[in-house]
């Protein structure tokens, strides 16, 4: 039997505009990918991880000659949130940006890996954490829960 899958998203011409509480999670995302230590790949990644209560924590790729001991600046956020406010795991939004080896912003999507954390962080807090990636040119890319990425998750 075939099936289909539909995925919603919106996306939008400008980082300009989003709303103000979203635009300011992109501006965060985008500061820290300069702080990415990404000396292998040359591909810095930010990512900045908005609880509801509305604290930002942030998080960038961090590389390592013993590949792939490095982590990803999704988990990184995630991790550091989850370690620092263990009680407050409860995630509203997740922006994502890429900066080239040219200092230019471009896109970044969550690989499979960060996929499936952020799944199952969203499953624990009972309800959608969205993902806004930035894509290029200015243009960014909002989905409404993280299950929309990664359809069929890994669960017990």
């Amino acid at each position: 039997m075939r099936q289909q899958i539909t995925i919603d998203y919106d996306e939008f011409d400008s980082v300009n505009a989003l709303q103000p509480d979203d635009r300011a999670l992109i501006d965060s995302a985008m500061a820290v990918a300069r702080k990415a230590y990404a000396p292998y790949s040359h591909f810095s990644v930010g990512a900045a991880l908005r609880l509801t209560n509305g604290l930002v924590v942030n998080g960038t790729n961090q590389e390592n000659a013993a590949y792939p001991s490095g982590l990803c600046a999704e988990r990184t956020a995630i991790f550091a949130a989850s370690a620092q406010y263990p009680d407050n795991r409860d995630y509203d939004a997740l922006a994502i940006v890429g900066l080239n080896e040219d200092g230019e912003y471009c896109e970044a999507s969550p690989c499979g890996a960060c996929r499936q954390v952020m799944i199952e962080y969203e499953q624990r807090q009972g309800h959608p954490m969205r993902v806004i990636c930035y894509i290029n040119d200015g243009r960014v890319r909002v989905f409404g829960k993280v299950a929309d990425l990664l359809p069929f998750s890994f669960d017990f």
